[in-house]
This record gives structure tokens, sequence and C-alpha cells, in this order.
């Protein structure tokens, strides 16, 4: 399936100069999204993922179906004060500033698999948080799904040397 043809690009958005990869186009369509599910499913399944780690708010959309289908638990990575309980927390660097995700500190018990995922990885900032976090908790961070892999930004060398897995890169 060409899912380029699904994915909506929308000039100077969010500032002039920036060309943002939209996915919401993929969402709204029945056979692209369960074929984004059923890639991601096929390419983990032997894996023994026993938890699938989606980042906010996009990797939610594409992680819990996952996980689902592969017979895992869904933890959601959040932006600050979303958890109500004890968090590992991992601050990281924007373009434009600082940011922060946490997880619940009893989200994950050591030495379990994780796949973290999330629809698109830039710069690898949120996605190198995201695998801090799975550090903390002790647990065994087995890779990363992304939908969309935007190469010339080079996001994937701030990642842990683990397999990475895009649909669609650009």
């Amino acid at each position: 399936m060409d899912l380029k043809s699904l994915i909506r690009d929308v000039p100077d958005f969010p500032k002039p100069g920036i060309l943002f990869r939209d996915l919401t186009t993929l969402l709204q369509n029945q056979a692209g999204l369960r074929y984004v599910i059923d890639q991601l499913v096929e390419k983990h399944a032997n894996d023994g993922i026993h938890y699938v780690a989606g980042i906010e708010s996009r990797g939610f959309i594409f992680g819990a179906p996952l996980a689902y289908r592969l017979g895992a638990g869904f933890i959601p990575l959040r932006k600050p004060g979303k958890l109500c309980a004890p968090v590992y927390a991992v601050e990281y660097e924007l373009e434009y500033g600082r940011d922060r995700l946490e997880m619940h500190q009893d989200a994950i018990e050591p030495g379990r698999r994780v796949l973290i995922v999330d629809d698109l990885i830039a710069t690898g900032g949120t996605a190198a948080a995201a695998a801090g976090l799975i550090q903390q908790a002790q647990a065994e961070l087995h890779g990363f799904a992304f939908i969309v892999e935007l190469t010339d930004l080079g996001g994937r060398q701030k990642l842990p040397d683990v397999p990475i897995t895009t649909l669609v890169t650009y």
C-alpha cells in the first residue's frame, strides 16, 4: 500500500519553512489504518513483547491496537501532570525549549520487554526520552516502531542501539 498517498503535506505548519506530515488523513482511511497496524503486528509478532509504550498522543492511537494484537499491555508515556501516581520523568530538548515525558513507576516490572511506538520520528528527542523512562524502570527496551521517519533530521542517531521499525521515510 502506498502510505505516502494517505499522508497530507501541510506547508508552513506550525511555522514558516516547516513541511508538516499530517497523519490524520491516514487515520481516516480504514484500509490504511488497518494496513499500518497489520504491518507493525507482522514485524513484531514473534518478539515476545510484554508492553507497548505509546508516546503522547499519537503514539496512543497506534500503540493501543498494536498492544491488543500482540497480546501485550499498553503503557501511556505522558506529558507532565497527566498521571495520578508516582512517576519516572525525563526532560528533553525541543527546537524551541524543553519538555518532559512521564510514566507511572509501577507501569512495568523490571526485565520485561517493551516496544516504544509513536507516529513519527523527527529529531529523536522525544523517543530518546521515552527510552530513558524504560531504562529507569529497569525494563528491556526491545525497540521502536514509527509510522513515519524524517531521515534528514537524524533522529535515529539519538536512539539506543535497538531495532527501529519505520513504515514510511521522507
